[in-house]
């Protein structure tokens, strides 16, 4: 399959059909666990009022997708299909969960989509470290795999504006989670709108 007009169609590659193909943009709201993704994905359909559709990651964190092979490649690879699928609808999607520009851009299925936007929450490490191991026993939060996520949280700060696309920056540190969701709203408005660099 290829896509030709500009994407505006895609094409069989065995039979030459074209199908008329709605390439939107996704907006990816990534970072480390524990910065408040879920939260803000949770107040997200309110606020932007239908404009979009707002997905959680983990719903797909199941069975075969979950393997480590490629990078979690069939996982990537399946949300870059649904993804695809849900535009064709007329309304671009935000995904919540941890990803980053590494892990899409390269995927065959990435000519499907428009743009990929990535807005990458982040914050301080003593507060990272609390918020993980105050989650309830079940979540499964020990300091091995809070190292690790403290790590990621140093690898996307180190890293946001030198990966392609770049990665924008916002700090939960300190606002609430309903001011997260406010300016996560607003990234995604001005995207839409052509008014955010």
């Amino acid at each position: 399959m290829s896509t030709v007009d500009g994407g505006s169609a895609v094409v069989c590659d065995d039979c030459g059909h074209a199908q008329p193909f709605l390439r939107l943009p996704l907006f990816a709201l990534t970072g480390p666990s524990g910065t408040g993704k879920s939260t803000v994905c949770r107040m997200l359909p309110e606020l932007l009022g239908g404009d979009v559709v707002v997905l959680e990651q983990d719903l797909l964190w199941v069975g075969g997708l979950r393997e480590e092979y490629d990078e979690h490649g069939p996982f990537r690879r399946t949300w870059l299909r649904m993804v695809a699928t849900l535009n064709q609808s007329g309304r671009p999607s935000v995904l919540c969960g941890t990803v980053a520009p590494p892990e899409l851009e390269h995927r065959p299925e990435r000519p499907l989509l428009g743009e990929i936007h990535y807005l990458a929450l982040v914050c301080d490490d003593d507060v990272l470290t609390k918020r993980l191991l105050a989650r309830p026993a079940w979540r499964e939060w020990d300091e091995h795999r809070v190292a690790e996520m403290l790590e990621f949280n140093h690898w996307v700060r180190d890293n946001a504006e030198h990966t392609t696309p770049p990665m924008r920056l916002l700090d939960t540190t300190s606002g609430t989670p309903r001011d997260t969701a406010h300016q996560v709203a607003d990234w995604v408005r001005g995207h839409l709108s052509g008014n955010t660099p």
